[in-house]
């Protein structure tokens, strides 16, 4: 592949899907892109409610206890990505690349960096200005967190889990959570910033487009 070479991408998007099946998904499509079945393959979709816990979640940082989250209607899995505590929900865009990161991309950190500018393009398409934290990972405004990142490389420099971009997402979930571990910081979502109902529809185009931005990728 040539240095300007555009990767092919296949987008799906797969609606509201419980995240064991998610899970199950990812599972397939690693191996498949491992083998060569596949291109690189972005999955959106949106969970219900759902707490999940990274590899470097502390108990501490759920909030509510099994009654609590079952009278919510929240689940909880432990899964295999990095970071701590995060929650899903209707209305939050999660996106799930599977990308193999071969030859030239073999860097974790440059993965985490470019997954926030993807976001950080995406949502500047939809009127909202957002950044990097100092030391922290995912995308911030100036009212609180937007997007949270905790990602998995397989062997073979495959990725799996990914992003989630708070859209329309109802915040008072995340009282259940100390999100991503971090205390006294706020989250907002993309209606909280722009005051009115944005729809999960509405993100598919823009995110799909900067991550081909970045990712230097071309849509099948």
């Amino acid at each position: 592949m040539n240095a300007h070479a555009l990767r092919p991408l296949q987008v799906r998007k797969e609606g509201r899907v419980r995240y064991a099946d998610a899970l199950r998904l990812q599972a397939d499509l690693v191996e498949r892109r491992r083998d060569g079945r596949i291109p690189d393959t972005l999955v959106l979709l949106e969970h219900p409610h759902v707490i999940t816990l990274g590899s470097g979640s502390r108990a501490a940082h759920v909030l509510a206890n099994a009654r609590e989250r079952a009278l919510l209607g929240i689940e909880l899995f432990e899964t295999g990505r990095g970071g701590d505590v995060t929650y899903h929900g209707p209305g939050q865009l999660v996106g799930y690349p599977i990308l193999d990161l071969k030859p030239d991309r073999k860097d974790v950190h440059r993965y985490l960096r470019d997954l926030e500018e993807v976001l950080i393009r995406a949502v500047a398409r939809l009127g909202v200005e957002a950044g990097r934290r100092e030391g922290l990972t995912g995308i911030w405004t100036a009212r609180g967190k937007l997007a949270a990142i905790g990602v998995r490389v397989s062997s073979g420099w495959i990725t799996s889990h990914g992003f989630a971009l708070n859209v329309a997402t109802d915040l008072r979930f995340f009282q259940t959570i100390v999100p991503c571990g971090l205390e006294d910081r706020a989250v907002t979502s993309l209606s909280e910033e722009v005051d009115r109902s944005v729809t999960l529809e509405d993100t598919f185009a823009p995110v799909s487009e900067a991550f081909c931005d970045v990712f230097q990728c071309e849509m099948l």
